[in-house]
C-alpha cells in the first residue's frame, strides 16, 4: 500500500516554515536599522555622537540616553530625521538659472582654454620667429612626418606647394594652395603639434615654424620674421575662394525636388583599384611596390619633376659625341678636384650635411630619380640635362643654353636656390655656411663618381 505524497512533504515544508519564522523574529528583535550617512541622521543621534566625541577627548566617553537609543533603533523616527536634514541642506552654488551644480570658472581656467586665434590675428600672444630658426625647429620637430621640405613623408600630409592643382583631377591641398587663413596654421601648430607632444612649443617657436612653412610655400622671403605685428601682412593665396556657406539657398532646393530615376546606367564597372592607383598604403610591400617611394610625389610638388616612364631604366651616360680639345685640357683639373673631394674628414662632414638633401635626392650606388634627380656625376653635367627626368621650365631653359654644373655654380645655387634659378620648385632654403657647401660638394663628388 503506497503512502500519500502529502504525508511525505508536509513535515518537510512545515519545518522550513518554522525555521524561517524563527529567523525573522530573531533579526527583528536584535538587529537595528542604521541610517545611511549620505542621506542624513537624526538630530538626537548626531548630538549624542558629538557628545561622545567631546567626552572621549576628555577621557570620559559618554553613553547616549536610552530614549535616544530607542529613537535610533526605531526606523520611522530615523528616516523622518534624515528627510528633515535633507530638506534643510543648502543647494550647491551655481549660476542664475542653473541646476545647483558646479561653480563659475576662474579667470586662469578660462585663459588655459582660450587659445584660439582669429583670422585678423586677434588672440595672438607677444613673440616672434624667423625663417632660419623655424627651419631648425621644423627639421627637429616636424620633418619626420611632413618631410624636410613639406613634401610629406609616407602618408602624412603634405604642407608645401601644390599651387594650381585645386581644379585638377588630383588636387593637392597644402598650406600654400588651399588654407585660407594664416591664423589656422598658427593655431593648429600651437594647439596640436608636435604629434604626441601637443602644446609643448613656446610662442616664439610657433612663430618660427609658421614662418618656415610660409617660406616653403614661397609666400615669404628667407629674411622674414613673423610676429603679432607682421601677421596681418601675410596674404594667403586661396583666401578669396572661401565664402559663407550658401548651401541652404543653393543646394538644398536642388536636392529637395523630385528624384530623377531615368536614363540610369544599366551596369557599373570597376575601372581601377585604389591599391593600383597608389591611394591605399601597401604595408605588406607587395610585388612591384616600394614603401620608401611615393610615385605621385613629383606631381604633388607642382612641377618639381618626375621620372619619365618611357625612359630606359638606366640614364644614358652624359658624354658628348666627340671630345673637344678644351675638354681634354681640363682633364687634369678634374683629377685635382677628385683628389680634393677624397679628403675623408670633408666627405664625412658632407655626409651629415647631405641629410638635408636626401629626402628628395639620391647619390651613390643604385641612386635613382625621386622627387629630385639623382646626383651621380653632377659636376660637369648639363644643368637640367639628366635623361629620364622631367625638369621644371627654368632648368629646361638652362639645359637649352648649355649651362654646366661646376663647383662654383653649384655653390652659388646651394647658397640661394630661388635666387639662382627663379621659378624653381625645389623647396629648400639653401645652405648658410660656405663650409657646409664645400663639404656637401665633396660628398656628392666622392659618392657619385661614375
Amino acid at each position: 500500500m503506497s503512502k500519500s505524497p502529502l504525508k511525505i512533504y508536509a513535515p518537510t515544508f512545515g519545518g522550513i516554515a518554522v525555521l524561517l519564522g524563527g529567523a525573522y523574529v530573531f533579526a527583528d528583535q536584535f538587529v537595528a536599522e542604521t541610517p545611511a550617512v549620505g542621506f542624513g541622521v537624526s538630530a538626537a543621534h548626531a548630538q549624542s555622537a558629538a557628545g561622545a566625541s567631546v567626552d572621549a577627548a576628555d577621557g570620559a566617553p559618554s553613553v547616549p540616553e536610552p530614549a535616544d537609543m530607542e529613537k535610533v533603533a526605531d526606523g520611522s523616527d530615523a528616516m523622518e530625521a534624515a528627510d528633515g536634514a535633507s530638506r534643510h541642506q543648502a543647494a550647491a552654488p551655481s549660476r542664475d538659472g542653473g541646476y545647483g551644480l558646479g561653480r563659475a570658472a576662474l579667470e586662469e581656467e578660462v585663459a588655459a582654454w582660450d587659445i584660439d586665434i582669429r583670422p585678423d590675428g586677434q588672440g595672438l600672444p607677444e613673440g616672434e620667429g624667423d625663417v632660419w630658426t623655424g627651419e631648425e625647429l621644423y627639421v627637429a620637430q616636424c620633418a619626420t612626418c611632413h618631410g624636410d621640405f613639406g613634401e610629406g613623408a609616407g602618408r602624412w600630409p603634405q604642407l608645401a606647394l601644390g599651387m594650381g592643382t585645386l581644379t585638377s583631377d588630383d588636387p593637392v591641398k597644402t598650406v600654400g594652395s588651399y588654407w585660407p587663413y594664416l591664423s589656422t596654421v598658427w593655431d593648429y601648430v600651437h594647439r596640436a603639434m608636435p604629434f604626441g607632444a601637443a602644446q609643448t612649443l613656446s610662442d616664439d617657436e610657433v612663430y618660427a615654424i609658421t614662418a618656415y612653412i610660409l617660406y616653403l610655400n614661397e609666400l615669404v622671403e628667407d629674411d622674414f620674421v613673423l610676429s603679432s605685428s607682421s601677421f596681418a601682412d601675410v596674404e594667403m593665396p586661396n583666401a578669396g575662394n572661401f565664402f559663407m556657406d550658401d548651401r541652404p539657398d543653393t543646394e538644398l532646393t536642388a536636392f529637395s525636388g523630385e528624384v530623377c530615376m531615368e536614363n540610369c546606367k544599366e551596369d557599373v564597372q570597376i575601372t581601377a583599384r585604389a591599391r593600383v592607383l597608389d591611394v591605399t598604403p601597401d604595408a605588406g610591400g607587395g610585388e612591384g611596390t616600394d614603401p620608401t617611394q611615393t610615385p605621385t610625389m613629383d606631381e604633388a610638388m607642382d612641377g618639381g619633376g618626375q621620372e619619365d616612364a618611357s625612359a630606359p631604366a638606366a640614364a644614358a651616360p652624359e658624354t658628348g659625341v666627340a671630345e673637344t680639345a678644351d675638354a681634354a685640357s681640363e682633364a687634369p683639373d678634374a683629377g685635382a678636384t677628385q683628389t680634393a673631394a677624397a679628403d675623408p674628414a670633408l666627405v664625412e662632414a658632407g655626409a651629415a650635411v647631405f641629410r638635408k638633401c636626401q629626402a628628395c635626392h639620391q647619390v651613390g650606388d643604385g641612386a635613382a630619380n625621386r622627387v629630385g634627380p639623382q646626383l651621380n656625376g653632377l659636376i660637369g653635367r648639363t644643368v637640367g640635362g639628366l635623361d629620364g627626368y622631367s625638369y621644371s621650365g627654368v632648368f629646361a631653359d638652362a639645359a637649352a643654353e648649355g649651362v654646366v654644373w661646376t663647383e662654383a655654380h653649384l655653390a652659388e645655387f646651394l647658397s640661394d636656390p630661388r635666387g639662382t634659378y627663379q621659378g624653381t620648385k625645389m623647396s629648400f632654403a639653401g645652405l648658410r655656411s660656405a663650409d657646409e657647401i664645400a663639404a656637401v660638394t665633396a660628398y656628392i663628388e666622392a659618392e657619385g663618381t661614375e
